[in-house]
């Protein structure tokens, strides 16, 4: 039989096709068995009203490693020569399209297939492709046979029922391109389960198994037809069906995490778009979550196709430890179906699984406090850059989920929670910010406030400080800095008794401040350092904390705050001042470098140097 050209402008539109559509040549056998499925699908709608068309449907997979084919059967509807001539002979033109446009709306959706590409990704690995089918209800069957651009043949052919065999001859190998690998049987598990797991109907293959008799030394082999997907995708069953083992071991399986999870989240939406999700919130983040490379999002389905491996725009960053899969048949796929036309869909589907994940996150907050804690433990820092890299956008969402380690109380708490146990005529609520827990606690500002019967939240990470910058507030009360000027809580009497100390000597503290040399901007008297002879804090927008943040980035390193230097009215230390005022104004000199080296010691910052440090300490204790 003659050679019929292709119908479309032909050469150059299927070298696109093979060439610059489809990203990776493993997706050949996504597509023809995907196509099988849709091929089954149609009669399995047909035998509704059809008792003979009904029948064990099924998709199979044969290899021949001499003759170098790999094929796949199905015995769906099939196709008579006109269709082949129309569908396979027209590129980019699809008899699922067609089917689906006059189907109802659930039949429809179950059909994966809408482009007609799909069928030539086959050309990336293969040297000849051939295709046998016959049509349901139809007495013959007809052979398509191509080698690519140059055109296709059909002719007839023997086949006993209706359905079609996709037979795919590989190219010979070469650099970088190993076609054989998909005449082996782990390569064919693996693309299966990868991309094909989830299609309703059994694919089988007839596969190599150890058999129980024993020649000599070696075991002999038996050949045996197995299914290779499990057909029900997990997350389209009841969840009163499925036990948390079998979660697990599916969770283990797809994301190679050997400990359990914390959560399972499952959800199934109906509305404007729809889809159905299964969720895992892990117990430690990734090894790589922090590293460039990790890569988060959601894997992506249509219909139980494996669409994207990482769908990144599922997930805001600030969840992106969360692991799962989304299943939608909503889909707008682009004609590799490698990603999407649209994304109104998708920002439909992430802005709902945004608000399902924090909702299912508060509920463990309120009923699994202690599992929680280990939650925010892991996790935490990442909602709070949530809130942090939205400008603030995120605060209203994500603010009741935050916990904040409480002193004297030594006990988490939210913000609510530390709201509703404040001192009556508490007007603020007040934090510490730092390092570490310890350090915070010894902090001679927030031992003070903690005597004064108020509680302190101590902010150990990074970005917490820039949250309460942009939060503000909670509840209408005013987040405050124990390191701030005036917290409000000084009596009358006390406010008194410090002002006329500090009037009284205003001499020395500008000396002190002189003495200093420009480190300081400010040198005042505080009635808040408990037993310490100093403190250090800081005066404008730019706290401490913030600035040791800042000027750890790349070209930040000249960012300082501007630092107060708070001494202790009450400390021996403070009169040994005094008296060197008077007295000998070099050594006023060399304590005063020891009272700010001190001060910044107690904020976790070195001195400059060190070994003068440790001099004037000698001298001082001497």
């Amino acid at each position: 039989m003659a050679l019929k050209k292709f119908k479309a402008e032909s050469k150059r539109l299927l070298d696109l096709m093979i060439n610059s559509i489809y990203t990776n040549k493993e997706i050949f056998l996504r597509e023809v068995i995907s196509n099988a499925s849709d091929a089954i699908d149609k009669l399995h709608f047909i035998s509704l009203t059809d008792p003979n068309a009904n029948r064990d449907f099924e998709i199979n997979i044969e290899v021949d490693k001499n003759a170098r084919t790999i094929s796949i059967s199905d015995n769906g509807i099939g196709m008579n020569s006109d269709e082949m001539e129309s569908n396979l002979g027209t590129i980019a033109r699809s008899g699922t399209f067609d089917f689906k446009a006059n189907s109802d709306k659930e039949t429809a959706e179950t059909l994966i297939g809408q482009f007609g590409v799909g069928f030539y990704s086959c050309f990336m690995v293969a040297s000849e492709v051939t295709v046998v089918s016959k049509k349901y209800g139809e007495e013959n069957a007809y052979k398509w046979t191509s080698a690519g651009v140059d055109g296709y043949e059909i002719e007839p052919a023997q086949r006993d029922i209706s359905g079609t065999t996709v037979t795919v001859k590989l190219k010979e190998d070469e650099d970088g391109a190993r076609y054989s690998d998909y005449l082996e049987e782990y390569k064919i598990r693996e693309l299966v389960t990868k991309y094909s797991d989830n299609i309703r109907y059994p694919i089988k293959m007839q596969v190599e198994k150890p058999s129980n008799n024993e020649k000599g030394d070696k075991k002999s082999t038996v050949v045996e037809v197995e299914t290779l997907n499990s057909m029900i995708p997990i997350w389209k069953k009841n969840r009163k069906d499925v036990s948390d083992d079998e979660y697990f071991q599916f969770y283990q399986s797809k994301f190679y995490d050997y400990e359990k999870p914390l959560r399972i989240i499952t959800t199934k939406v109906e509305g404007n778009v729809e889809y159905t999700a299964l969720l895992f919130i892990p117990a430690q983040p990734p090894m790589d979550y922090y590293a460039k490379s990790y890569k988060k999002g959601l894997k992506l389905y249509s219909s139980g196709v494996l669409i994207m491996e990482n769908c990144e725009k599922l997930l805001p960053d600030y969840l992106g430890f969360v692991r799962g899969v989304v299943d939608s048949s909503d889909l707008s796929l682009n004609i590799s179906r490698e990603m999407l036309q649209h994304d109104r869909q998708l920002n439909e589907i992430a802005k709902s699984l945004e608000k399902k994940i924090l909702s299912v996150r508060g509920k463990m907050r309120d009923d699994e406090r202690e599992l929680y804690e280990k939650f925010f433990d892991k996790f935490g820092v990442t909602l709070k850059f949530g809130a942090y890299e939205s400008f603030g956008l995120k605060i209203p969402d994500l603010k009741d989920l935050f916990i904040y380690y409480s002193a004297p109380e030594k006990k988490f708490v939210t913000l609510k929670e530390y709201v509703s146990a404040m001192k009556e005529g508490q007007k603020e609520i007040f934090f510490a910010s730092g390092s570490d827990y310890p350090s915070l606690e010894s902090l001679p500002q927030v031992s003070a406030v903690n005597k004064k019967g108020y509680s302190v939240l101590l902010l150990k990470d990074n970005v917490d400080e820039f949250v309460f910058k942009l939060m503000d507030s909670y509840d209408e009360k005013k987040v405050k800095s124990v390191s701030s000027d005036d917290l409000g809580i000084e009596t009358e009497e006390e406010k008194k008794d410090k002002k006329k100390k500090q009037d009284k000597s205003k001499k020395l503290l500008e000396t002190i401040k002189n003495k200093l040399s420009g480190k300081v901007e400010e040198v005042r008297l505080s009635n808040m350092l408990g037993d310490y002879a100093v403190g250090l804090s800081a005066k404008g927008e730019l706290s401490i904390e913030m600035a040791k943040v800042l000027s750890s980035m790349p070209g930040n390193e000249n960012i300082k705050a501007q630092y107060v230097l708070e001494i202790n009215p009450s400390h021996k230390l403070f009169s040994l001042a005094e008296s060197l005022l008077e007295t000998d104004d070099e050594k006023l000199g060399r304590l005063c470098v020891l009272l700010f080296a001190e001060a910044l010691m107690s904020v976790g910052i070195m001195p400059e140097n060190a070994n003068e440090f440790i001099l004037l300490i000698n001298e001082f204790m001497a």
